[in-house]
C-alpha cells in the first residue's frame, strides 16, 4: 500500500461527486434557501445511499440490480422524486431563509434534506449503473492487483472524497448567500429546481421506455 495510491482513490471519490447532476443541484438549491448544514446534510444522504450501493456490489448483490423490473421502477420512481423536488424549489424560491421585510424566514428540516439526498441517489439507475460501472471494476481491479485485505482501505478513500466533495459544495453555497443579492440568489435557485425537472424528464423517458420493453418482451396471452 502507498501513499500514492491512497491519494488517487481519494481523488477518484472527487471525481465522482463532481459532475452536475440531480444531488449537486439539490445541494445548491437547498444550501442557497437554508444554509450550510442543509446543503451539507443532502450531500450525507446521498453519501449514505452510495454507500449500500458499494456494500451491494462488495458483497456482489450486483445482479439484483440489473432486474428489467426493477430497473423500470426505478426509472419511473427517479423521475417523481426529481420532478416533485425541482418543482417544489422552483415554486419556494422566494422562502429563501434571509430577512424580508424585518422577519427571518423558517427554514425547512435537515431530515427532510436528507431525505431529498438519499431519495435521489437510492432511486437513480445513473446511480446504481454508474457505481456497478466504475466502482465494481475498481474493486475487480484492486482485489487481482493487491488482494481482498486492501479493499475497504480504499473503498474508505473513494468515500472520503465523497465526505470531501460535499462539504466544498455547503461551503460555496454559504459564500453565496453572503455575497449576492436577493434576486440573483432566487434565480440560482430556480435553475436549481429546472434542471431537476429536466434530469426527471429524462429518467421518465427512459422509465417509459424501458415499461414498453417489457411489454414487448411479455409472453402474449
Amino acid at each position: 500500500m502507498s501513499i500514492q495510491m491512497l491519494i488517487s482513490y481519494l481523488i477518484l471519490g472527487l471525481t465522482l461527486a463532481a459532475p452536475i447532476g440531480p444531488v449537486n443541484s439539490a445541494r445548491l438549491d437547498k444550501g442557497i434557501k437554508n444554509g450550510f448544514w442543509h446543503a451539507w446534510i443532502v450531500g450525507v444522504g446521498s453519501m449514505i445511499a452510495d454507500g449500500i450501493f458499494m456494500l451491494l456490489i462488495y458483497l456482489g448483490l450486483v445482479e439484483f440490480l440489473k432486474i428489467p423490473v426493477f430497473q423500470t421502477f426505478l426509472w419511473l420512481f427517479g423521475a417523481f422524486v426529481l420532478i416533485y423536488s425541482g418543482v417544489e424549489g422552483i415554486f419556494t424560491s422566494h422562502k429563501l431563509d434571509i430577512k424580508l421585510h424585518g422577519q427571518m424566514r423558517k427554514k425547512e428540516s435537515l431530515m427532510r434534506s436528507f431525505m431529498v439526498g438519499f431519495t435521489m441517489s437510492l432511486t437513480s439507475p445513473l446511480s446504481i449503473l454508474f457505481w456497478i460501472g466504475i466502482y465494481g471494476s475498481i474493486l475487480a481491479k484492486t482485489a487481482s492487483a493487491f488482494g481482498t485485505g486492501h479493499l475497504l482501505i480504499y473503498s474508505s478513500m473513494i468515500f472520503l472524497g465523497l465526505a470531501m466533495w460535499d462539504i466544498c459544495v455547503a461551503l460555496l453555497t454559504t459564500g453565496l448567500r453572503r455575497y449576492l443579492n436577493e434576486r440573483f440568489l432566487r434565480g440560482i435557485s430556480i435553475l436549481s429546481g429546472a434542471s431537476l425537472v429536466g434530469f426527471g424528464a429524462y429518467f421518465a423517458v427512459q422509465g417509459i421506455r424501458a415499461l414498453l420493453e417489457l411489454r414487448t418482451l411479455a409472453p402474449m396471452g
